[in-house]
């Protein structure tokens, strides 16, 4: 029996102040976005009122500033491309990590682990040469850099969710004249399907706000995602329009708490998939 929780109003009183101070930061962008730039620095936690007051001018201002419409389609293009081919080749060699169960498997499970602890301080300078190097300065060419960066956890959380899953079904499949590709995609990916999207919301949130690997290896020449295109708006000595870069966070902002809020409940319950069978 479940004992019940003492001091309840206590404890929901003190997750609201933590809730709400998570939040405070993102309702100050959105405040100051609406707000002329003499105003921001002077007085940045005041509502925008009267002069202060520019409407959407910030907006208007940080899109042309920055090319903001091409950013954003870079940006949707590394993260659905990268979020995918995460999803795909993780899932798929999870399935196989658990089927198979070698020496070779538990090895190269380990090595997945390792990928997860190993700061990424220890890589970022030669990553820049190689990516030039094997022609992975494109969207593209980063979406295989996000797998290899991203493929720890989620063979992580997969693996755990395969163990979960009865062999059985598989066997009877293959019984039936099932080939591998048809078990994978059509047993076994539904029943996995609350943790890859799990994982896919887990694996959006960084890599849409990733700033640190496309400034690494993107052509910056030719490709900018959101995050780029943003720092951009520091102009020399130190100069700041912050109301073009709030205006531009905040539309960079918008997509992806609209992705969490849409997908928030599976997150609990595809960690717990894989952390319990784990």
């Amino acid at each position: 029996m479940n004992e019940k929780v003492k001091h309840p109003v206590l404890w929901t009183t003190l997750f609201t102040v933590i809730a709400l101070a998570w939040i405070f930061p993102i309702v100050l962008v959105l405040i100051n976005s609406f707000k002329q730039k003499a105003y921001i620095s002077r007085n940045a936690f005041s509502i925008p009122t009267g002069k202060a007051f520019v409407g959407l001018e910030n907006y208007k201002r940080g899109i042309e500033s920055t090319d903001f419409i091409s950013s954003f389609g870079w940006t949707v293009v590394v993260t659905v491309g990268a979020v995918a081919l995460i999803l795909l080749c993780t899932s798929m060699c999870a399935w196989w990590i658990v089927r198979v169960n070698n020496w070779a498997a538990k090895l190269l499970y380990i090595l997945f682990l390792f990928n997860m602890i190993v700061p990424f301080q220890m890589v970022m300078f030669t990553l820049s040469k190689l990516a030039d190097m094997l022609g992975l300065n494109t969207p593209w060419g980063l979406w295989i850099v996000y797998l290899g960066f991203g493929a720890g956890l989620a063979v992580f959380i997969f693996t755990g969710v395969v163990k979960g899953i009865p062999q059985e079904l598989e066997e009877s499949a293959m019984l039936d004249g099932a080939s591998v590709p048809r078990i994978f995609f059509q047993i076994i990916m539904p029943i996995m399907r609350p943790s890859l999207i799990s994982v896919a919301i887990l694996q959006t949130m960084w890599i849409w706000n990733d700033y640190l690997l496309p400034s690494l290896t993107l052509n910056l020449n030719k490709y900018t995602t959101i995050s780029i295109a943003v720092q951009s708006l520091k102009g020399g000595y130190g100069s700041v329009d912050m109301g073009a870069m709030m205006g531009c966070l905040v539309l960079a902002i918008v997509p992806i708490i609209v992705f969490y809020l849409l997908c928030q409940k599976y997150i609990i319950k595809g960690v717990m998939a894989g952390a319990v069978k784990g």
